[in-house]
């Protein structure tokens, strides 16, 4: 296991490197899309527009060797944009002209190691939902076929958390299904002008590829290695559960956390350990996934709607107590 951990931080130690030369200002951010993907979850990032989500999400599938595919998401894509679809094909070789038809299946972006999903809170309903499937199962159903996602798979969705014209609130069955929501702040002067000292030269940096998808899923087999120790595990189901019944936040949260929002916070921890060179998970682990892994499962409530309340400060109030009282406390 020493051998495997060595050789696991060399590793992400070149992403996170990698990652740094060419994303500036969200070292933490980073840190939380590589803890995502080590973990096998989907991502939704949230920023203003023009802070760099996309560019994230390139660098990212350069460095880790992954083939990458992007959508724009607009209220008139359909489900079979996204999954693909049947088509007819004509062989010209064939002098039967009926024999000559066949039907074929043409795949649609979602078969892909990484799918960016660019502004997904602007499709409908219906064609966020032809993504449930392959969230969780990671393949697609069509017709009378069933069809596997290739492997490593992940989407990667972003939205403007400040422009409502023209979007849809993304149900609460896919939210939960996204493992972290990363939020994007404005960068500071120092990162800014970074920013634009790297972007407007002559010659713009590229990133390298780092990583293979082969290697990445040995680093995500051995995430799932990473031990726990029981009062680890406790702690995180307590943290989930202060969610439903914290006497102080009940005013607040309509519906709480969900259990996958637990097992979140054990494989973010397990991840953010190994990432660290680390041969166990620690309380804080759990407390610095507390955030991007429960911010997107809470439901406020009218009056928490009401009052402008911010899920973030909700958890970061519970993620302050102390473990040992919050186990107690159950």
């Amino acid at each position: 296991m020493e051998v495997e951990l060595e050789r696991a931080r060399e590793a992400l130690g070149r992403v996170e490197r990698e990652l740094a030369a060419n994303i500036v200002g969200y070292r933490v951010e980073c840190e939380e899309i590589l803890i995502g993907l080590l973990s096998g979850g989907h991502l939704l990032i949230e920023g203003v527009p023009g802070i760099g989500k996309t560019l994230i999400m390139r660098s990212l599938s350069a460095i880790l060797g992954l083939e990458s595919k992007r959508i724009q998401f607009t209220p008139d894509l359909m489900p079979a944009d996204l999954l693909g679809t049947e088509v007819l094909i004509r062989d010209e070789e064939v002098a039967d002209a009926l024999a000559a038809v066949r039907i074929r299946f043409r795949e649609g972006p979602v078969f892909t190691n990484l799918l960016l999903a660019d502004e997904i809170n602007r499709g409908t309903p219906k064609t966020q939902s032809a993504l449930l499937q392959a969230m969780q199962e990671r393949e697609v159903s069509l017709g009378l076929e069933t069809r596997p996602l290739p492997s490593p798979f992940f989407i990667l969705a972003t939205q403007n958390p400040i422009e409502m014209e023209g979007t849809y609130p993304l149900p609460e069955a896919q939210l939960d299904r996204f493992f972290f929501k990363i939020a994007l702040p404005v960068p500071d002067q120092a990162a800014l002008e970074e920013i634009l000292r790297m972007t407007t030269g002559p010659d713009v940096r590229k990133p390298e590829c780092v990583l293979t998808p082969t290697t990445l899923l040995e680093l995500m087999e051995l995430v799932r290695q990473v031990p726990v120790a029981p009062e680890i595990v406790s702690y995180a189901a307590a943290l989930v559960l202060a969610t439903h019944r914290d006497e102080k936040l009940r005013p607040y949260i309509r519906y709480g956390a969900s259990p996958r929002a637990a097992q979140t916070l054990i494989l973010a921890a397990k991840a953010r350990a190994l990432i660290q060179g680390r041969t166990n998970a620690s309380f804080e682990d759990i407390r610095r996934s507390a955030a991007p892994a429960l911010r997107h499962r809470i439901i406020l409530s009218f009056q928490g709607e009401a009052e402008g309340i911010d899920p973030s400060d909700l958890i970061h109030r519970l993620a302050a107590v102390e473990p040992r009282e919050l186990i107690e406390g159950r």
